[in-house]
């Protein structure tokens, strides 16, 4: 018999699309939870990103994201499918959805609706914004969030561009994707603990600013201010990638003892031994002036001959390369990060493994994508015959 998984037991009916809480559904059914996928006949609109032709809405993004879920098709405006939805939800520690609160309350599917029949769920809303605030009823999305947050100003502090830029990544969608896995997870230990269901909130706007303020609310922290706003090391403009002979390299002269290995390896120690740079303080003052002169250093060898020599001395030291060239990455093949499989309609597929390592169970077996309501005519047949149990009982 195989042990169970980590989360095995542990049922989430999954009404999110798009990103943000398919992927925080996408964790924990990595972990073994039994993730019910509910779409409308249409499906999660993200099934076509990334898609070729003919797939029958199983695309790129919908393989990675929604992987290890079973999908079944609920019109929630008819009312035989809205009776599946509440005996689905009978039989589920969780319900997490990103359905804008009226809306969700117009179906029936509220947070006082439903605990009326399942008392102890974890009721999980992935919101735009938080409830209590003025932008409460507005739609968002990943470049909104990213504009409104401030970060679309972060680029312009470390270069010339003065436009204001996304971030070429899905990151307020993700970034928030996680704080519903912990919160998700939180509800579920105090439901196990004392039996309790309750109503738990994530918006993004608030999700992605307490992440991206981590460190930049800086020297805002304090009443007053003691300096402005972003933790200037992250903003530096001088801060780059530095020129090898083929590309760039990322160095992280990260302590001050850092710098004279540094420059030693790079060929010219004395630059950190004259004024104003000969001082702990004079060379935290005068980082600029420190990085241009690596940058001019750097060119003379290949960014394979400076990841080497660096990393010899503990300088943190990595080649920039381009994303497509990842699969060759020797670290991530030695670990088995990128795995080949056949999915069983769409045939081959890369994979990446899970990033965290658990050791009570090392080798989880992870799921497929599904098709569109793949599974639901198999989930229909589990609540018929749980209420079948409960009238013989």
């Amino acid at each position: 018999m195989n042990d169970p998984k980590l989360l095995e037991g542990i049922r989430v009916v999954d009404m999110t699309s798009v990103i943000f809480g398919p992927y925080a559904t996408q964790t924990l059914a990595d972990c073994g939870a039994d993730v019910i996928k509910v779409e409308s006949p249409t499906g999660d609109q993200f099934r076509s990103a990334g898609k070729p032709a003919n797939n029958r809405g199983m695309g790129a993004c919908h393989m990675t994201l929604n992987r290890g879920k079973r999908s079944i098709v609920l019109d929630l405006k008819d009312e035989d499918d809205r009776a599946v939805m509440r005996d689905l939800l009978t039989t589920a520690d969780v319900f997490i959805h990103n359905v804008r609160a009226h809306a969700i309350e117009k179906l029936g599917f509220g947070y006082d609706a439903v605990r009326e029949f399942a008392p102890d769920i974890a009721y999980v809303h992935c919101t735009g914004f938080g409830s209590d605030g003025p932008y409460a009823p507005l739609q968002a999305y990943d470049d909104v969030i990213q504009a409104a947050s401030g970060m679309t100003s972060m680029l312009p502090r470390a270069d010339d561009n003065p436009a204001p830029r996304f971030v070429p990544a899905a990151i307020a969608d993700k970034v928030s994707g996680l704080h519903a896995a912990y919160a998700t997870l939180t509800a579920v230990i105090h439901k196990l603990r004392t039996g309790e269901g309750q109503f738990v909130e994530v918006p993004m706007f608030e999700s992605f600013t307490h992440f991206s303020l981590e460190e930049h609310l800086y020297g805002a922290t304090f009443d007053p201010p003691v300096e402005s706003i972003v933790y200037k090391r992250q903003a530096e403009p001088t801060r780059q990638p530095f020129p090898t002979a083929d590309g760039h390299v990322a160095i992280v002269p990260y302590t001050d003892a850092d710098w004279g290995k540094l420059l030693t390896v790079l060929g010219d120690p004395e630059f950190v031994e004259k004024e104003p740079y000969d001082t702990p303080l004079g060379r935290f003052r005068n980082q600029p002036d420190i990085f241009r002169r690596i940058a001019e250093l750097t060119p003379a060898k290949t960014s394979a001959e400076w990841t080497r020599l660096l990393n010899e001395v503990r300088i943190p030291c990595m080649p920039c390369r381009d994303v497509a060239d990842i699969f060759d990455d020797p670290h991530l093949k030695a670990t088995g990060f990128f795995k080949r499989r056949e999915h069983p309609s769409e045939g081959g597929f890369i994979e990446m493994q899970p990033p965290v390592r658990f050791g009570a169970r090392p080798d989880a077996e992870l799921g497929y994508a599904p098709r569109l309501d793949e599974h639901g005519d198999e989930i229909r047949a589990e609540l018929a015959a749980r209420k079948t149990v409960r009238r013989a009982s």
